[in-house]
């Protein structure tokens, strides 16, 4: 009993001391607490922020494509339609569908990368080639062919489709991470012992290389947001749904905002959306990597 209640509590210390570190890492640069904030913003603002304007949006056609102003802070859009309730209402789908790409794309990538560089030999052979035919695949040119078949009604979808197609990467860093940890100590003693595979991979490996697997999910959300944007900015996949992606096409292509000062509003919210969110991912991850790398802690 005593060695339980002792474990328990050298376990609440370390992760006591483990967020001490967090806090001390974040404090260092004030630009890392930013970051965390607006992440905060932006999963507030996917999860919570449509339930705070009806649907669908009120039209008023007395105020088609106005300048910014104090009533409508981003101006409004060709329908009379706040920017910035647009730009809140269309998070929730790039958001869902980005956070669906960057799991599969981990999830894929990590799993292959590990049973690939733990097993090696055939497995590894056969799962690199794999891989490697996967990254040679052109993934824009490929989802134009998918956007004439599939209309991507939902995000779930959308995330399904591009994590799918972007797991190639995150397979040959892990498998490369793999290589590495599989001969240091702890693994040679596991595999002495005669440990099961899942037990050194589940155990040992993944929690070794948690902290570079967070940092690509991180990325991973970033390119899912970029490509799904790409592809309804340039109006290959329907509009069934407000998303920053649809909104830059109708700015643009509509709108006229790249001619029409009083439209640039409508196509600098979702810009300002994007721009935002990649600093605060930038930002999280410059912190993650301080904290989870000794050196750099110490220096």
């Amino acid at each position: 009993m005593s060695v339980l209640l002792e474990s328990s509590s050298t376990s609440a210390a370390m992760r006591r001391n483990f967020w001490a570190g967090v806090w001390r890492v974040m404090k260092r640069k004030p630009s890392r607490l930013v970051g965390a904030v607006l992440m905060a913003g932006f999963a507030f603002m996917g999860v919570f922020g449509p339930m705070f304007y009806p649907d669908p949006l009120p039209r008023d056609p007395n105020m088609i494509i106005k300048p910014p102003s104090w009533e409508h802070w981003l101006g409004t859009d060709d329908q009379g339609r706040d920017v910035i309730a647009l730009v809140v209402t269309g998070s929730r789908y790039v958001l869902l569908a980005a956070l669906v790409t960057a799991v599969i794309t981990v999830v894929v990538g990590t799993g292959i990368g590990l049973f690939s560089g733990f097993k090696r030999g055939r497995w590894d052979t056969v799962l690199m080639r794999l891989t490697d035919m996967k990254l040679t695949i052109p993934g824009l040119p490929l989802l134009l062919v998918l956007s004439t078949v599939w209309k991507f009604n939902s995000a779930v979808q959308m995330g399904s489709v591009l994590g799918l197609l972007s797991w190639g990467g995150v397979a040959r860093a892990v498998r490369s991470q793999t290589l590495s940890l599989r001969e240091r100590g702890f693994i040679e003693a596991a595999r002495g012992l005669g440990l099961s595979t899942r037990h050194i991979v589940g155990k040992e490996l993944l929690p070794s290389m948690a902290p570079y697997i967070a940092m690509n999910m991180l990325i991973a959300i970033t390119a899912g947001v970029y490509a799904q944007v790409g592809l309804f900015f340039l109006g290959v996949l329907p509009y069934e749904s407000n998303n920053w992606g649809q909104m830059l096409n109708t700015a643009v292509f509509r709108s006229g905002a790249l001619t029409v000062p009083s439209a640039l509003g409508y196509l600098l919210g979702p810009l300002l959306a994007i721009l935002l969110l990649t600093l605060a991912i930038v930002l999280v991850v410059d912190a993650m990597d301080e904290i989870f790398n000794p050196r750099l802690r110490e220096e």
